[in-house]
């Protein structure tokens, strides 16, 4: 920063007194301009905070005259002899272009640290931060000429140590408010050459540089090189922070999830976070690593989400909760933000399972001992060599909490399990972490999170019992969704909650199916079945038609009449379920040839009803192709089986 004066070499020669004088003048109608951002910073960032509602811009308005009249300040000081005092100044662009001007920048133009260039600077540097109060009072047009404004009289400077900051944190602003406009790739071209002047700098000076408070304080009040340091590096995390949003937008999700995690790495590294902020950020990327099956990625991000979300402090107590709003207001944030990463926690413990029974299963869907061996032997080495690959481009954590996160992470696996034990471990985790969030989100007032978390509950039931091969335990497993599900789905009003009670209905119908499955494989297993066995078979029918049933009504008009057309999301599901009760009409059991004639004749009607829609709604097919052909199959061979008991009938009588 240079705040001297510029004395001409040629023309009259000015006196001792004459240059003292002026040297005066200059140092107090500067100290009277440092003085006048100070207390506009103070409007924007401090009094802006207690403008009334009826007023919320009085501060902000207060700071941007201040600005101006610091921007004709610094237009009628001096800079030299040779240089017009409008040189750098009032070039308006005659088009916003996406941005790319880094190599101009480099090495071409004012010095940063001339007078041109330290004024050019100045002057930039209140453009900008006029542009920053317009866009703040919700006036993007003129915010973004201010910006602009200030990225051609930067145009003139070379990138130094003086100006870089500015260079960057001009396209950070930039690049949001082009985002704010959905003109995504405006915003990126923005921020992606502020993020190449970033490593540029770094890689050619990297000393820390001036922040952009510091063209207007007095060389003794400069900011400590820490200080500089850290606020380059929070502007530079900036950057990388509305790149991963930019990128999210663009549906580069890989790009995204990357500069997510770079940005949150930085956070811990400079301590420029929020906790719980921090930790439900850190806790949603997890659940892009989920989706990529990067397991031990989105395990640590969990673990360091858990670890941070710590350091908010302690939940207050309910007593303490009672006598203070602030203290009730951080109860109620503490809780429910940790019960969102508990949350976060059973997901991935539910996809773990189910992405490792999907490696597992076969056509059938069960547990295929080659493909289970297989796994156990290539499952050690890989991960090995994953590991040592990917660990050290994820790790979070600064020395005092590293450990604390590692030891987070040594509880659950993020190996895919090949066997009962290990699958029982991952569970038992994920059940852990339902309690946790179930303390939060309580029936009484979160009826739809309450529900999705047992509906999570269930389904880590679900994928357990895969690795089950006792049959009978394997029962019990979906006896005890059963348990969690039933009540709620009786209590639960249809009315207002119709998309959850359709949802509960088929899963329960599914669960109870699943169930008279398993019992027909025990049964097939015995000699002859004994009364106790046929009941309790009959019963799981009789229940899962039941909640089929009543998913299929809930589709139904008010006055009962069933739709000429089903609607998309619930297409498949309809007609699964209609295929599915026929089925368990015709496998009831009964030594009546009455009864039997009965389901059989239920199971036909059901099996032309999907037949018939799918000939009337051609499009339908693709949705149930297994059940379509199954079902015209059946419609050709029930009817024989009919008129043989109906034949045996009527001989008998």
């Amino acid at each position: 920063m240079d705040t001297t004066l510029s004395i001409p070499t040629t023309g009259p020669r000015l006196s001792h007194t004459e240059i003292t004088n002026m040297a005066s003048t200059y140092s107090h109608e500067w100290r009277a301009v440092c003085d006048k951002f100070n207390n506009a910073q103070d409007l924007s960032e401090v009094e802006s905070r207690k403008d009334p509602e009826n007023d919320p811009f009085r501060s902000k308005y207060k700071a941007r005259e201040l600005l101006r009249e610091i921007y004709c300040s610094l237009k009628n000081f001096d800079v030299g002899e040779n240089e017009s005092v409008n040189d750098e100044v009032d070039q308006r662009p005659t088009e916003q272009p996406v941005d790319g001007g880094m190599e101009e920048s480099f090495g071409r133009g004012h010095c940063g640290d001339s007078p041109a260039g330290s004024r050019a600077a100045k002057l930039g540097a209140v453009e900008y931060y006029l542009g920053v109060n317009h866009v703040e009072t919700e006036e993007l047009s003129a915010g973004e000429e201010h910006l602009m404004n200030c990225m051609t009289l930067l145009e003139k400077c070379s990138i130094s140590p003086e100006n870089v900051s500015l260079f960057i944190q001009v396209r950070n602003q930039l690049g949001i408010l082009w985002a704010g406009r959905d003109e995504i790739e405006k915003a990126q071209g923005f921020l992606e050459t502020a993020e190449a002047m970033y490593i540029r700098y770094m890689k050619e000076d990297g000393q820390p540089p001036m922040d952009l408070t510091e063209f207007f304080v007095a060389e003794e009040e400069a900011l400590p090189q820490q200080e500089r340091t850290k606020r380059f590096e929070m502007a530079y995390t900036h950057t990388l922070y509305y790149l991963a949003q930019v990128y999210k937008n663009l549906e580069q999700y890989e790009k995204a999830g990357g500069y997510c995690h770079s940005t949150l790495q930085r956070q811990l590294e400079f301590n420029q976070f929020i906790p719980l902020e921090w930790a439900i950020n850190a806790a949603t990327l997890s659940q892009y690593y989920i989706t990529k099956t990067l397991y031990m990625e989105g395990r640590h991000c969990l673990s360091a989400a858990s670890v941070i979300a710590g350091l908010a402090g302690e939940v207050p107590s309910e007593a303490a909760a009672q006598e203070s709003e602030a203290e009730a207001e951080k109860r109620d944030q503490l809780r429910q933000k940790r019960a969102e990463i508990a949350r976060c926690w059973i997901k991935y413990c539910l996809n773990l399972l189910q992405d490792a029974k999907k490696l597992l299963e076969d056509n059938i869907g069960e547990l295929d001992m080659d493909r289970q061996a297989e796994l156990r032997a290539t499952r050690l080495k890989e991960e090995e060599e994953k590991e040592r690959g990917r660990k050290s481009a994820v790790l979070f954590g600064s020395s005092d909490t590293f450990d604390s996160i590692c030891g987070l992470e040594e509880k659950v696996s993020c190996v895919f399990p090949v066997d009962f034990e290990e699958a029982r471990s991952i569970f038992l985790v994920g059940q852990t972490y339902v309690n946790q969030a179930k303390e939060y989100f309580e029936m009484d007032g979160h009826v739809t999170d309450h529900i999705e978390i047992l509906q999570d509950h269930s389904a880590l039931f679900k994928a357990l019992a895969f690795f089950e091969e006792d049959l009978e335990r394997r029962c019990k497993m979906h006896k005890r969704r059963v348990d969690m599900m039933e009540p709620i789905c009786k209590d639960l009003n249809a009315q207002y909650y119709l998309l959850v009670c359709r949802q509960l209905q088929f899963e329960l119908a599914e669960t109870y199916y699943e169930m008279m499955d398993l019992k027909l494989a025990v049964a097939n297993k015995q000699d002859d079945l004994d009364a106790h066995t046929v009941k309790k078979f009959n019963h799981l029918c009789s229940s899962s038609t039941k909640f089929y049933q009543m998913f299929l009504d809930s589709v139904r008009s008010p006055e009962g009449k069933w739709p000429e057309k089903l609607e998309d999301e619930v297409l498949r599901p309809a007609l699964v379920a209609k295929f599915r009760v026929a089925r368990l009409h015709s496998r009831l059991i009964s030594s009546s040839k009455t009864v039997q004639l009965e389901n059989l004749n239920r199971a036909l009607e059901c099996y032309n009803f999907v037949v018939q829609y799918c000939k009337d709604n051609p499009e339908a097919k693709s949705a149930i192709e297994t059940e379509l052909e199954l079902s015209e199959e059946m419609v050709s061979l029930l009817p024989l089986k009919i008129n043989r008991i109906q034949a045996n009938l009527a001989s008998s009588n």
